[in-house]
């Protein structure tokens, strides 16, 4: 599929996911592309990241038939576009949220016209900005995290979320207390 200046974020995704997976390359998309695809793009992201183990020569020889390029530093894995405005990243696997470690196969593959896209489900989403939030004392992510909570309440796990807030032993944290307090949930005990 070729990509273009109208190719959308969505779209761009599920063809670099489907494309790296015909490869035999598994990747999951993550951070703030995952926040604008479940926030149905009330919140914009300016790059894909997607998280996964292959190495940088892997990734190039898969990316760049679609017309990425590579940085050219070995130390950071972006790659850019001419059509697009979105770079794309690849953090280091494993998938984790704080101390959490989640496999690609309990993630989302959503089926779309470009491709199937491996994706965070909005319960990891709302996990990946929480600790943002509360390690780094982000209020963008927050709001990030409220904004995936408020257009995905019936896709959220809640049971799930309140173990792993309690898990990882943020549950007083202000940035999680008013997470609960916007989304109108009582905190988990």
């Amino acid at each position: 599929m070729k990509i273009t200046a109208e190719t959308t974020l969505t779209e761009l995704s599920a063809i670099i996911s489907d494309t790296l997976e015909s490869k035999n390359i598994i990747a999951t998309l993550s951070g703030g592309a995952a926040v604008s695809i479940y926030s149905e793009n009330l919140y914009q992201s300016a790059d894909l990241d997607f998280v996964t183990a292959a190495p940088i020569d892997v990734l190039k020889d898969a990316l760049e038939p679609l017309g990425f390029k590579h940085s050219g530093n070995p130390r950071l894995s972006v790659f850019d576009h001419p059509q697009t405005i979105w770079y794309v990243e690849f953090p280091p696997a494993p998938l984790a949220f704080g101390g959490t470690y989640i496999s690609p196969s309990n993630c989302s593959l959503i089926e779309t016209s470009c491709g199937n896209l491996r994706i965070i489900t909005p319960t990891h989403s709302v996990m990946d900005r929480l600790i943002a939030a509360a390690s780094w004392n982000e209020p963008q992510s927050l709001e990030q995290a409220i904004l995936v909570a408020s257009h995905q309440r019936e896709k959220i796990d809640w049971g799930e979320l309140d173990n792993w807030v309690i898990y990882e032993g943020i549950v007083t944290d202000k940035e999680i207390v008013e997470f609960y307090r916007k989304i109108e949930r009582n905190l988990p005990s």
